[in-house]
């Protein structure tokens, strides 16, 4: 007649936390052998019950129970010879009985005649009581030595560093993510070996774990981060080096051979970054000795193709700086040549320019708001009377250069006319527009290089009588063009991102008073 016992089993009040926990409960119970004759889950939880189990504390006596563990015991004594006879251990018996014993006290259910170990379940309903049986891969979970440990627990968390190498993770979002004060986790890192920052210019202290450098850092809100990277591995090592002594004969080269390298590697380079634009060119042209600057009107007429459009105003005009590197002087050598022409500057910068009147132009020169010199022209036509300067001499100014015969030539109207006459512009444009190609809809565009051949003139002489028909030489690809109307269609000068000049034609567009009138 069989002996039972009887186990209350109950999930809590709120149930297990997912399927996968209950099914290991009742797996367990079907280890040790335990019958659930009483099971009651909750309608609104079913990982929420409450039962009732049973098992028998003696085994009926039958013959086929007794066979098994016959053959169970015989199988266990030859395993445990043959594993004695393979590690040394000694005779078959002893090294069964140790077996023997491990199994007995790994808690592994043997098939017996005894009878099992009764269980006392009388404080099973006690929280209080200890629990003298084995504890279970469950409740180890929550012992203290199974617990990762504070680096290995902060790695999910850890995220790239935005400031530098490695990774970081905040000490706020620790604490919400663990339910900590910040109190409990300064003193978790401070067990850990860290060292708490008390300002954000404090250097960091490293501390080394496992093949890795942590350290914490303030940031200007106040907030302590945790910063991680690879232990850097040495890659060198530094050894002191044997200084030379310089070569006597190096030392007596001549310092001029020096300075002309010099000088003829800043020229080289001036010219191949464009010339005028870079100082260390225009230091060198300066420094190049050039020409004498000629005298009289001759100075206006030698600088009159260098000046561009006036922006302010009618005219031409061109800084000093730009035509002292042209004409290869200094800029004060240039002043003085234009003084002893009249052009003088103002008593002050508010005042009006000293104008003065030289072979049917006005010139006059001013300062602009950085201190540079810039020299000015106009046709007379273009603005007031002004004093006259005849033969090299001026009203008002200082005398020309003796010697130097006046010109009698009228000034370019290139660039001191921006609207010419209609006749200076209908030969040169009659004559290349049937050279031009169609470009694009309703526009003609041709190379000015190829052009020129067509017409019997050089490049340059081609571009020129193209300017003195009112057309403007651009400097830039981008640069705004000026329009010339003849015959119906409009003219003008582009330069492309290659640097190629080309002349275009269009038609010109109607103004409103013709369009009234149509």
């Amino acid at each position: 007649m069989a002996l039972w016992e009887y186990k209350v089993i109950s999930s809590g009040r709120g149930g297990f936390a997912t399927p996968a926990l209950l099914e290991k409960f009742l797996n367990d119970l079907g280890k040790e052998e335990w019958e659930i004759i009483d099971f009651r889950a909750q309608p609104d939880n079913a990982l929420a019950f409450s039962g009732l189990a049973r098992r028998t504390t003696q085994r009926d006596w039958t013959l086929e129970d007794a066979a098994v563990a016959a053959a169970r015991n015989e199988a266990e004594k030859l395993r445990a010879e043959f594993e004695a006879k393979f590690k040394g251990i000694g005779g078959g018996s002893q090294a069964a009985a140790e077996s023997a014993a491990a199994t007995e006290e790994a808690g592994k259910p043997t098939v017996t005649d005894d009878f099992r170990r009764v269980r006392d379940t009388s404080s099973d309903q006690d929280p209080d009581a200890e629990d003298d049986e084995p504890k279970d891969e469950w409740d180890q979970l929550t012992e203290e030595n199974e617990l990762p440990t504070f680096f290995d627990a902060i790695r999910p968390h850890l995220r790239r560093n935005q400031r530098g190498p490695g990774m970081s993770a905040g000490l706020e979002h620790l604490c919400k993510r663990w339910n900590l004060t910040e109190e409990d986790l300064k003193g978790a890192l401070v067990e850990c070996g860290f060292e708490i920052p008390h300002d954000e210019d404090d250097k960091p202290v490293y501390i080394e774990y496992e093949g890795d450098l942590y350290w914490l850092n303030l940031n200007r809100r106040g907030e302590i981060w945790i910063n991680t990277k690879d232990k850097p591995r040495p890659v060198f090592r530094a050894v002191p080096g044997t200084r030379v002594t310089p070569d006597p004969t190096e030392q007596a080269a001549p310092e001029s051979d020096r300075k002309s390298e010099s000088n003829e590697g800043r020229e080289g380079r001036g010219r191949n970054r464009g010339g005028d634009a870079d100082g260390a060119s225009d230091a060198a042209a300066s420094a190049t000795p050039g020409e004498p600057l000629p005298e009289g009107p001759a100075l206006l007429e030698k600088i009159r193709p260098l000046m561009r459009r006036n922006r302010r105003g009618p005219g031409g005009s061109g800084s000093g700086s730009f035509l002292s590197r042209a004409l290869k002087c200094k800029e004060a050598d240039l002043a003085t040549a234009f003084a002893a022409l009249g052009l003088v500057e103002a008593a002050t910068p508010t005042d009006k320019p000293v104008e003065v009147e030289i072979n049917g132009d006005i010139w006059w020169v001013n300062r602009d708001s950085r201190g540079g010199l810039w020299v000015n022209g106009r046709r007379k036509d273009e603005g007031g009377e002004v004093p006259t300067v005849q033969g090299g001499s001026s009203e008002g100014g200082a005398p020309a250069a003796s010697g130097t015969p006046a010109s009698t030539e009228a000034a370019p109207a290139a660039i001191f006319s921006p609207t010419p006459a209609a006749g200076e512009s209908s030969g040169i444009l009659s004559a290349v527009r049937p050279h031009l190609k169609e470009a694009k809809a309703g526009t003609f565009s041709s190379d000015v290089c190829d052009l020129a051949p067509a017409l019997g003139k050089g490049p340059e002489e081609f571009v020129a009588a193209l300017v003195a028909a009112g057309l403007k030489k651009p400097e830039k690809p981008r640069e705004r063009p000026v329009y010339v109307d003849h015959d119906g269609e409009a003219f003008w000068l582009s330069r492309t991102a290659e640097d190629a000049l080309l002349l275009n034609a269009k038609p010109a567009k109607r103004s409103k008073s013709k369009k009234q009138e149509d």
